[in-house]
């Protein structure tokens, strides 16, 4: 079953790509209507797609015709129940009523102004100023969300990534949190959770959420993008009741060694398992450095948030070699396998964009100390000579192209053998022929230098190390992720898929 997620499309002022919502029941202008939105579903269906929307129900934008009537109404009101607003600390209130800190950088915390001039109560935003958190205690915020479920699956959508999934329900005390503030829990199974993350009852609400999804028709999906460590917690959010799916963040963040591939391969499969739910892979998306530049990073580098000019450049050349062996390594999991877009052309991170046309809001809250994530979401190349690359009719986008993404156009690789685009092809048409996605993985060997493991009647070789290694005698080769030596020999940081 192949999906397309799109991500925010709602009407919002764009103070963080989309991801502050004005109106959850309508489309920005800037992308058209919901008539557009109709007829793209019914295109998508068509050709056997199914749509996945992003919902995202942490937090609206303070453009919110809820949060506006907030800010005019008095403390204590119902208007302000619906967001998490507090008096502050001090003999004046002029302090934040707790030390948490912005996923993006500076305070959570941001003081209103009262109608009269005079400052008033503090409200919490675990991201931008922009982006004020709910209050998911409140019953009108579940009915609200019920009926903007309702709303997209009446128009027939096939389900919901749901954005900070792990983070709706905060520690009721709102007690301080004296650690760096990092959208991924990661903590131990034994150790205390960050009091706004993670926290039990967010997966009440879930239920409440499959049983809604249950009464429509066809099989619709709920994908949880929860950044939560360990795998066993992560597990929960996709026990039967609850979602379908959840982005595999800590296999993501691994590093590119045998024994770290084995370990998070393991550790997500049998997590997963445990509940009778998919595992997801994910090497890419829009929050974090494409792994084809991740990966051409020294490994144990700090994954960094974003790259820029006067920052450590990755080795592009080692970065998409490395990226295409992990490519054709994950295709071969069971499980769902997300792709994120311009993957499939092994495009690499902009590490140059000029600092003056970022946007991300990580770059002015962290005080020009974290890039952000602008480098992975500039628009992606089409045609090697038109204007913007193909992607509009003009050279202006929404974020700036750098120059050397002209080889990286889809015009230059389609049809061509060898080219990242047509690895991907072959790999999914694979993938899909040999059922790969619903197999189950028995592995054949976990060294320090060699992964290679069987699902279903294909064997999957992965060379992390510095020499060359052998074939299994009598396999037959379906797939390389680069060509293989003279003497059939698997080169360094290369995948292979056999057959016998």
């Amino acid at each position: 079953m192949d999906a397309v997620w799109l991500s925010p499309f709602y009407p919002s002022p764009q103070a963080d790509a989309g991801y502050d919502v004005a109106d959850y029941r309508d489309i920005d202008p800037l992308f058209g209507t919901l008539a557009d939105a109709d007829k793209l579903i019914a295109e998508a269906r068509s050709r056997s797609l199914r749509v996945i929307v992003d919902l995202v129900p942490n937090h609206t934008s303070s453009a919110h015709r809820w949060f506006q009537a907030a800010l005019a109404a008095a403390p204590g009101s119902p208007e302000r129940s619906r967001y998490i607003f507090r008096d502050g600390l001090g003999p004046t209130g002029d302090q934040p009523p707790n030390d948490w800190q912005s996923v993006f950088g500076g305070p959570a915390w941001t003081r209103t102004v009262d109608p009269d001039g005079q400052p008033g109560q503090w409200y919490l935003h675990l991201f931008d100023t922009g982006q004020p958190d709910l209050n998911w205690d409140n019953p009108e915020v579940h009915a609200e969300f019920l009926d903007v479920l309702r709303f997209w699956l009446d128009r027939g959508v096939d389900g919901f990534r749901v954005d900070v999934a792990h983070g709706l329900i905060k520690q009721a005390d709102l007690a301080d949190w004296q650690e760096p503030q990092e959208i991924l829990s990661g903590n131990e199974i034994d150790k205390p959770r960050p009091p706004m993350w993670d926290q039990d009852g967010v997966h009440e609400i879930y239920r409440q959420w499959r049983q809604v999804l249950d009464s429509y028709p066809g099989e619709r999906v709920l994908v949880a993008e929860a950044w939560v460590e360990p795998a066993e917690r992560l597990a929960r959010y996709v026990r039967p009741d609850e979602m379908h799916q959840a982005f595999n963040f800590e296999y993501l963040l691994a590093a590119w060694t045998a024994p770290a591939q084995y370990a998070v391969i393991t550790r997500s499969l049998e997590a997963t398992d445990s509940v009778g739910a998919p595992t997801t892979w994910v090497l890419s998306n829009h929050d974090v450095v494409r792994h084809a530049s991740r990966l051409g990073l020294p490994i144990g580098t700090v994954r960094p948030n974003g790259i820029g000019i006067g920052d450590p450049q990755p080795d592009a050349a080692l970065g998409l070699r490395r990226a295409r062996a992990a490519t054709l390594l994950m295709l071969a999991l069971p499980g769902s396998a997300y792709l994120y877009q311009g993957e499939e052309l092994g495009l690499p991170e902009h590490t140059t964009l000029p600092d003056e046309a970022r946007q991300d809001p990580t770059w002015e809250r962290s005080g020009h100390t974290q890039r952000g994530r602008d480098g992975c979401r500039v628009p992606i190349p089409w045609e090697a000579d038109a204007p913007s690359y193909g992607f509009g009719p003009t050279d202006a986008s929404w974020l700036p192209q750098p120059a050397l993404w002209a080889e990286y156009a889809l015009d230059r690789q389609r049809d061509v053998p060898g080219s990242t685009y047509e690895l991907y092809r072959a790999a999914l048409r694979l993938r899909r022929e040999h059922g790969l996605g619903r197999g189950t993985l028995e592995w054949v060997s976990s060294g320090d230098e060699t992964l290679t493991f069987r699902n279903g009647e294909l064997t999957v070789l992965t060379n992390f190390g510095a020499a060359a290694v052998p074939l299994p005698a009598g396999a037959e080769v379906l797939a390389t992720s680069a060509p293989l030596n003279d003497d059939k020999t698997v080169p360094t940081d290369v995948t292979v898929w056999l057959r016998g």
